[in-house]
């Protein structure tokens, strides 16, 4: 996610998004799976006693009235034996839920728990089907989910808990699964989403769209977009097809995104091939506070620039491919996306002296405790999108003058191809980095990692940055 710059510039100076962490209840029967997964920060976030492998979003929507009507098809399995499980859905009111083809109870619990019982205990490791009716009004929630566009349209971002807005689904980084969205609006709409679009029929009055992400994805990097698009088609090199969409009053935007080709053959450069089979991006007239890395076609804000752009295909490997297996993870993704638009991109396209930038940032810095004052790896629920963008790049660039170019970069590439379309961590990012020296790096990464002052001057200054 790429923050705006007046967004930026506040938590700087501390004046951070405020998150405030779940509070989670235990069921007390043992065999209703829990509901949570015990992330540090959301720990109801998730459920247990089951893992998805795919989700089938079926919806119609009303722009004029908001009215959406959704069905949703999980394909899972269980890892226990289940009587009752949960899900998460904070969307319109629920019809219906069966499990298996048969009626199932259900009841739901605040803050967005959809409890079910199936008529018949679920036994470990057999697969089952949930499919879940739903309808009503969706609410807006002004970017933390299903959100009304200016234009009349509606679209579906926000981080991490998005997904749930709109549909039912195991919200947890820990469970990704392939995802197929079918949505059907008035003819004079279009709908945009990740993956490939394999469906855009007009029939009697209304146009159904369908989209398939063919690689495991989390539900926050999922979207729905619908607006009056008008469209961008490109294609690489390499033949991979780039279709990109603008909303009205976005298509000043057109510019940045005719150069995705180029900033997606530059991240490659760095940090392998591009992990998925399809590009582009949405370009919306929202002023979200955000842009956001849906996969394969990240969400962006009206303010959307270049280094947006870059920022977000980074997280197509950092976050999307290789994402954060809990929330108090988020170093991994934003630290690296955030170095790469904000250092490599200047670097290696623009001659930009980024050495220079980093001594003359801590220089300004150095006497600011406010700067300093939130850990990179686990800033805490309230603060997660705050030190990790500001701080992140100068982290990771003492990080490559410790290693040196060869060595840093060379590692880089190799953990994210080896956590491809999986999950990782912070610790697991530290110790795989210092395999790769044959020097104690314990001390360094304690102090850019875990510090909130000013790291000694042997970290702060390694290889060549004095100057």
């Amino acid at each position: 996610m790429k923050l705006t710059r007046w967004l930026i510039a506040g938590v700087v100076v501390l004046s951070s998004l405020s998150l405030a962490p779940a509070v989670g209840h235990a069921q007390s029967a043992n065999l209703a799976g829990a509901d949570g997964l015990g992330d540090p920060y959301f720990p109801q976030d998730g459920n247990g006693g089951y893992d998805v492998g795919h989700y089938e979003v079926t919806l119609g929507y009303d722009p004029a009235g908001h009215q959406l009507t959704g069905s949703t098809r999980i394909d899972a399995h269980a890892t226990q034996p289940l009587t009752a499980f949960n899900l998460d859905f904070a969307g319109p009111p629920v019809s219906a839920v069966r499990v298996n083809n048969m009626p199932a109870g259900f009841v739901r619990q605040d803050p967005h728990e959809l409890v079910v019982t199936p008529a018949l205990p679920l036994l470990p490791g057999l697969p089952f089907t949930v499919t879940v009716e739903y309808a009503g009004i969706a609410a807006d929630t002004a970017g933390e989910g299903w959100t009304y566009a200016p234009t009349g349209g509606a679209f579906a971002a926000g981080q991490p808990h998005s997904a749930a807005t709109w549909y039912p689904l195991n919200d947890s980084p820990r469970d990704k699964a392939t995802f197929t969205l079918h949505a059907t609006v008035p003819a004079e709409w279009e709908v945009m989403s990740g993956g490939a679009r394999v469906r855009d029929e007009v029939r009697d009055g209304f146009r159904t769209v369908s989209w398939e992400q063919r690689h495991p994805v989390i539900g926050y990097l999922t979207t729905v977009a619908i607006d009056k698009f008008e469209y961008l088609e490109q294609r690489r090199a390499n033949g991979t097809p780039l279709l990109s969409a603008f909303a009205p009053g976005a298509e000043d935007l057109r510019a940045h995104e005719q150069r995705l080709p180029e900033v997606l053959d530059f991240t490659e450069s760095l940090y392998g091939p591009y992990p998925f089979d399809n590009a582009g991006g949405i370009y919306l007239s929202a002023p979200l506070p955000f842009s956001l890395e849906t996969q394969t076609r990240p969400v962006y804000a009206d303010w959307a620039d270049l280094n947006t752009v870059v920022h977000e295909v980074a997280h197509q490997w950092w976050g999307d491919s290789v994402s954060v297996y809990s929330w108090s993870d988020i170093c991994l993704n934003e630290c690296l996306a955030s170095y790469t638009a904000d250092y490599l991109w200047p670097e290696r396209t623009e001659g930009v002296d980024v050495d220079a930038e980093y001594r003359d940032t801590i220089r300004k810095m150095m006497d600011k405790p406010k700067f300093w004052a939130v850990p990179l790896q686990d800033p805490g629920p309230e603060k997660m999108f705050t030190s990790v963008y500001y701080r992140g790049p100068l982290f990771l660039h003492a990080l490559r003058k410790q290693l040196g170019d060869a060595v840093f970069f060379g590692a880089l590439r190799e953990f994210v191809t080896a956590h491809a379309y999986g999950h990782s961590s912070m610790p697991e990012f530290r110790a795989f980095m210092q395999s790769k020296s044959p020097i104690d790096l314990t001390g360094f990464f304690d102090a850019w990692l875990h510090g909130t002052t000013p790291p000694p001057e042997q970290y702060l200054y390694p290889g060549d940055l004095r100057g």
